[in-house]
């Protein structure tokens, strides 16, 4: 029996009654899922840096702000200010988020002054990282699943550079003995030799405004930034990245390879049509996975058709869809309110760390 379905197990069967004879109320199935997530990542390990240190003017305590924030993915409240409704309205998520009385709730600017703390330090992601790290480090992987998704965000796209002049290319063939500079280096040639730090600074993350065909093969316009995840078998998202909306999909497929490779083995790199690249291909075989991504039509000619075992194995790929339509559609991906790359990926992040445990508890039930 595994650490994790033990653990799985005693929440379920220990803690959700003791805490329901202690609260004197049933949690319900949301209140099941936050005490889920915050046993499993368990924040308090994350936060004594942020906490009061005895310097200076004493301030509110950020663990219990961080639980209410995670609480706001659960439940999927459009707003801070929902979120400090409900804390002052429901005893029961008060307590388990660590306020006894409504008065001792913290004002909505102290709640924005942390959550702009959290964001700078990127916790969410280092709390999502520790999450997978913990509970599947040690295991084996079958398929890892990429997909990006739109990302609606309320704020004036950030005014693009104008890029520098180019010297104008001659045409033709060179002539005899003539030497031409070799073309500039494209960014997925670069990125198998950068390290993901390097890879994950040099992309753009400011809002703009991006296109992308849906599922019926009609393009989808937005305004915002764009999600690139990348899940494990069963749903479970082990890496997540915030760019700009206008960036191409394959532009996120290596950082996405080198950071899941940091956190779990895996044996196969699935991927649409979008990432059939080269570069991408032989980094997905450099880690010693199997990429199995669907080949593209080039003109002229149509597309060419996996084997039938590589066209079984692509189904899978679906897991990556399901996890960007479930965080989009219940845990705070379809209502981005803050506003900056910083504070996007946070806010998103926490919603994937929900997406995850709920995930992890749901392949062991």
């Amino acid at each position: 029996m595994s650490i994790l379905f033990k653990l799985i197990t005693t929440i379920q069967q220990t803690l959700f009654p003791a805490l329901e004879t202690e609260l004197d109320a049933p949690l319900g199935e949301k209140g099941e899922l936050f005490v889920s997530v915050v046993e499993l990542v368990r924040p308090e390990r994350f936060t004594a840096h942020f906490e009061w240190a005895g310097v200076g003017c004493p301030r509110q305590w950020r663990l219990p702000i961080l639980l209410a924030f995670i609480a706001k993915a659960v439940w999927n409240f459009p707003t801070t200010r929902a979120l400090l409704d409900r804390l002052a309205h429901d005893p029961t998520l008060r307590r388990l988020c660590g306020w006894e009385r409504a008065g001792e709730v913290p004002s909505e600017a102290t709640f924005s002054r942390a959550f702009a703390e959290f964001a700078k330090s990127q916790l969410p992601q280092q709390l999502h990282e520790a999450l997978i790290k913990d509970k599947l480090g040690d295991k084996l992987v079958g398929h890892l699943s990429t997909d990006a998704t739109a990302i609606a965000a309320r704020e004036k796209p950030a005014a693009k550079p104008k890029p520098a002049p180019k010297a104008k290319a001659k045409r033709g063939r060179p002539t005899k003995g003539e030497e031409r500079p070799a073309p500039d280096p494209k960014r997925l040639e670069l990125q198998g030799g950068r390290t993901l730090a390097e890879n994950l600074a040099e992309l753009p993350c400011q809002c703009d405004s991006g296109a992308k065909k849906n599922a019926q093969g009609i393009n989808q316009y937005w305004r915002g930034y764009k999600g690139h995840l990348i899940t494990a078998d069963g749903g479970i998202p082990v890496g997540f990245v915030l760019s700009s909306a206008s960036l191409h999909d394959s532009q996120v497929a290596i950082p996405l390879l080198q950071m899941a490779a940091g956190r779990v083995t895996s044996l196969y790199d699935l991927m649409d049509s979008a990432y059939y690249a080269e570069p991408i291909m032989g980094y997905s075989r450099r880690l010693g996975h199997v990429p199995v991504i669907e080949p593209k039509a080039t003109r002229g000619a149509p597309a060419a058709q996996l084997e039938p075992a590589r066209r079984l194995r692509y189904r899978e790929r679906s897991t990556a869809e399901r996890a960007n339509s479930d965080l989009k559609d219940n845990h705070g991906g379809a209502t981005v309110r803050v506003r900056g790359g910083l504070k996007v990926a946070a806010h998103l992040m926490l919603g994937v760390l929900v997406v995850a445990a709920k995930s992890l508890v749901g392949l062991l039930e």
